[in-house]
């Protein structure tokens, strides 16, 4: 038998990397885990350059709003000013505070914690911090990375990891993507005071998602002031007398020019896979980079797993958390009485921090039909009772997407306040089956916009099956 180092070693210490390796470790195997940035870069993308500091910054950016709005309310006086080197400040102290959540998290469990990038070098060997580990398993949870294409002055742009910090803060702001991290930034730094455009080379932002959603959204973000531009790419980007010169170009040919302080690039991420060594051990990436796995996880090296962003599959935390237990109950066994876990994709809730929020769980109205034959929809749209004293022109949107054959609810759409927090309790019920009747004899709580979800009683239309 192989004298091992370890029973598994976890290369990033991201969200799934760090569910796997303490969980394991709980259960008494021999665990390792590499992060780039030690204790600091712990938490991966989400709790340091992603999930958690936009939330926050999402949060500072609803204040001036907020403000405005409580005039209607009774509230006089002018609105405090906004310090942008004060919320950075806070934002990096809690950063701080949650890295060494999950040290302790790890270290108490028994984790060994490398501050250093880890390769594999084999089926069961690592190469780390100028020594070779031998293990019997390998984990890898590096994550993604964000992506810029090759344009002309490439060189100017940011990505979101280095949004957060920048200095000063930009007045004048461009954003070029149109999924929803270049959707939420558009609307945080909008927000927050700068004057915002966002391009987008297709037809409309947020694709994938339902397109009544998409529509709404990109209204309602044009109305809090975003200049939103669609069918519009970048040509050419460089330094000139009053900023950055950002030449565009729109579906028809025709260019123009935006000056901008900062141009952010939110077109996508890619695999972190570079310089690991997956290829060169066996373990088979696709055409972007992305490890395939099969249903446990497992790359085509048998010792080898993989989970969270670096599979590319749904690129959310709960997900790389929900796949690194499995992979856990497949090494180590699951908890005494409990069956080993497995992981479905049918019925994930998502939020998007636009403002206004954006909540969803199950199909689209366009989808729906390729998986559920013919569906009914049931559609709200409403402005929200704060808005009768607050002087905001904001509304809210409500969807159902019901299935025909069996009544149950397979798609639930929101755009505004909370939405998000709105739409996990709905997931629930949808994953355990609800149906559209179940939905109709439950009470609503009055007055709140959730109720709308229960009182939906005329369908809008029934969509093609």
């Amino acid at each position: 038998m192989a004298d091992f180092d370890c029973d598994l070693f976890v290369i990033g210490g991201g969200s799934g990397g760090v569910r796997a390796a303490r969980m394991a470790a709980q259960r008494g195997a021999r665990v390792m885990l590499a992060e780039q940035g030690g204790t600091a870069g712990l938490g991966g993308t989400c709790v340091n350059v992603g999930c958690i500091p936009k939330k926050l910054y999402s949060y500072a950016a609803h204040y001036a709003e907020a403000f405005e709005e409580s005039h209607g309310f009774g509230w006089e006086g002018p609105a405090p000013t906004f310090n942008w080197d004060t919320l950075k400040t806070n934002r990096r102290k809690e950063i701080s505070r949650l890295n060494g959540v999950y040290a302790k998290l790890l270290t108490g469990s028994g984790v060994e914690i490398i501050d250093a990038r880890a390769r594999v070098t084999g089926p069961q060997q690592v190469r780390v911090d100028g020594r070779s580990i031998n293990t019997r398993n390998i984990l890898v949870a590096t994550g993604g990375t964000p992506f810029v294409p090759d344009i002309a002055g490439k060189e100017h742009v940011l990505v979101s990891d280095a949004i957060f910090d920048l200095d000063p803060f930009p007045k004048r702001l461009v954003v070029v993507g149109g999924g929803y991290i270049a959707s939420e930034f558009a609307s945080i730094f909008n927000g927050l005071g700068a004057q915002v455009t966002q391009l987008y080379r297709g037809e409309q932002i947020l694709r994938g998602f339902d397109d009544d959603v998409r529509q709404f959204v990109a209204e309602e973000m044009r109305k809090t002031g975003v200049d939103l531009r669609v069918q519009t790419e970048v040509a050419s980007i460089s330094k000139g007398p009053q900023g950055l010169e950002v030449v565009l170009k729109d579906g028809a040919g025709k260019q123009s020019t935006v000056v901008a302080d900062s141009v952010l690039y939110a077109t996508g991420r890619m695999p972190n896979v570079r310089e690991l060594g997956l290829d060169e051990v066996g373990v088979k990436l696709n055409w972007d980079g992305a490890v395939e796995v099969d249903a446990c996880y497992r790359t085509a090296v048998p010792s080898i797993y993989a989970v969270g962003d670096v599979t590319d599959r749904i690129q959310l935390t709960p997900v790389a958390l929900a796949e690194a237990m499995v992979v856990v109950d497949q090494l180590f066994g699951p908890p005494a009485g409990k069956l080993a876990r497995s992981m479905s994709y049918e019925f994930i809730p998502t939020a998007v921090f636009t403002h206004p929020n954006i909540g969803t769980v199950g199909h689209s109205e366009q989808d729906a039909p390729k998986h559920c034959g013919k569906v009914t929809v049931y559609r709200s749209e409403f402005k929200a009772l704060r808005h009768t004293l607050s002087g905001s022109s904001e509304r809210t949107l409500m969807k159902l997407v019901v299935e025909d054959a069996t009544d149950r609810v397979v798609g639930l759409h929101m755009v505004g306040p909370d939405a998000g927090e709105i739409v996990q309790g709905f997931a629930v019920a949808m994953k355990a089956g609800a149906t559209k009747a179940i939905f109709d004899s439950t009470i609503g709580i009055h007055p709140t916009a959730a109720e709308e979800f229960v009182t939906m009683r005329e369908p809008v239309k029934a969509a093609a099956g």
